[in-house]
């Protein structure tokens, strides 16, 4: 499996790019991720902020993955379904939030529905150009 089709499907950015960036597979279902921001962090050595926004297609399932981050998740429109390992299983719909702490397991990220797209922010809390994810087999 290529890179990209590895990492797609959730949270994939560059470090310290200047205008956005979009990252998709071939596969519709897969996210499309965008980034809008990477910021350090002066008051906190060796951290960064990342800001990107994720797009479900219908459909759209991500691998069970973690962020070694603290993420923080708003929801802009349609419905998405979130879990961290140990956590209740959510439904989240336009203006609710969810939140991933640096040692949680993501092991539920879709889209709700099969016929609407959905896409929500998030802001990562994290090392200075560590990935922003990482898929657990």
């Amino acid at each position: 499996m290529s890179v990209l089709k590895k990492l797609a499907p959730a949270i994939v950015v560059a470090c310290a790019v200047a205008a956005p960036n979009v990252y998709a597979s071939e596969d519709a279902k897969h996210a499309i991720v965008t980034q809008l921001l990477t910021k350090p962090v002066p008051e906190l050595a060796g951290k960064e902020l990342e800001m990107i926004t994720v797009e479900y297609p219908p459909g759209s399932i991500d691998p069970v993955h973690r962020h070694d981050a603290h993420a923080l998740v708003y929801v802009l429109e349609g419905t998405i379904v979130m879990q961290v390992k140990g956590g209740k299983e959510v439904t989240l719909k336009p203006g609710q939030t969810f939140y991933e702490g640096p040692n949680d397991v993501h092991t539920v990220g879709r889209n709700a529905s099969q016929t609407e797209p959905a896409k929500f922010i998030v802001v990562l809390l994290k090392k200075q150009n560590a990935p922003i994810l990482t898929v657990i087999e």
